[in-house]
C-alpha cells in the first residue's frame, strides 16, 4: 500500500476499527522513526508512537478526510516529541534546583532557569556526535586530558570541540535574549 485512502480515513473517522488497523499498520514505523529523531532513544520514540495512535483512536471523529491526513499526523507526533523532551528536561533541571542552596529565587528567575536549560539541552541533542558527547564529558567535570584519553584522539581536537559547542550555545542564548527582551 502507498497511501490511506480518503475512504479508510472516512471510516476511521466513523469509528471503524479495522480502519484504524490499515491506518496503524502503515504509519506506526514511519511515526516512530520521526519522533525518534526527536527522542533519540528507541523505547521512548515506541512508547510516544503509540501515544499517537492512542490519541487518534480516542480523538478519531475530529478526523478530517478532506485534509492532509500526513499533516495532522506528524503534528501530533510532533507534539507529543516536543512536550516528552520539555517535560524530561524541565523535571531533570528541577530536580537539580531543588536541592539545597543559599540563594533565594523568585519564581520568575527559576523559570528562565528551566528555560535557559532547556535550551542548552535542546543545542546539546543538534551538535555532531562527536562535540555533543566532548561537551558531556566536560559538564561532568573531566579535563581536556581525559576526554581525549576517553575518546582516543588529541587533546587539539577536544579543544577545538569544545570551543565549538560553547560556541554554538553562546549564539543560542544571543538569538534567546534578543527574543526574550
Amino acid at each position: 500500500m502507498t497511501k490511506i485512502n480518503q475512504s479508510t480515513l472516512a471510516a476511521l473517522q466513523k469509528g471503524n476499527h479495522p480502519a484504524f488497523e490499515k491506518v496503524f499498520i502503515f504509519y506506526y514505523t514511519k511515526v516512530r522513526t520521526f519522533i525518534l529523531g526527536y527522542v533519540k532513544t528507541m523505547a521512548d520514540a515506541e512508547e510516544l508512537a503509540e501515544e499517537v495512535f492512542v490519541g487518534l483512536w480516542q480523538n478519531h471523529k475530529s478526523i478530517d478526510p478532506e485534509k492532509s491526513f500526513d499533516s495532522y499526523l506528524y503534528t501530533i507526533a510532533k507534539n507529543k516529541a516536543l512536550n516528552f523532551l520539555k517535560r524530561k528536561y524541565a523535571s531533570k533541571t528541577i530536580i537539580e534546583m531543588q536541592a539545597p542552596s543559599t540563594f533565594s529565587h523568585s519564581p520568575e528567575e527559576e523559570y528562565i532557569a528551566l528555560e535557559k536549560a532547556l535550551l542548552i539541552e535542546m543545542i546539546v541533542e543538534k551538535m555532531p556526535a562527536q562535540r555533543k558527547k566532548v561537551y558531556q564529558l566536560r559538564q561532568q567535570g573531566m579535563t581536556n586530558e581525559e576526554i581525549a584519553q576517553e575518546l582516543d584522539t588529541t587533546k587539539r581536537n577536544v579543544e577545538s570541540q569544545v570551543s565549538l559547542a560553547l560556541k554554538e550555545v553562546r549564539s543560542a542564548f544571543r538569538d534567546y535574549l534578543i527574543v526574550f527582551v
